[in-house]
């Protein structure tokens, strides 16, 4: 179930230009890499996972954003 909540639109600009760490999409490539390459452990595999879900989400948070103030995603 949706709910809509006010927020200032300052707020809602802030969320749209939200960016997937520097580092974090480093470590995201690197884990992919080895991940293609079939050399990657357990725990790399369960960080891998978790960094997938955290880019993924806050890309969707930013296009509902975007589509709030009316622009696409560049």
């Amino acid at each position: 179930m949706s709910q809509v909540i006010a927020a200032p639109q300052e707020w809602v600009e802030s969320v749209s230009e939200l960016q997937f760490p520097a580092k974090a999409d480093q470590r995201l490539q690197e884990l992919m890499d080895r991940n293609t390459d079939g050399n990657i452990s357990e725990a790399e595999r369960s960080e891998l996972e978790a960094l997938v879900e955290l880019s993924e989400t806050l890309s969707l948070v930013r296009v509902e954003a975007l589509q709030l103030l009316g622009r696409r995603p560049a």
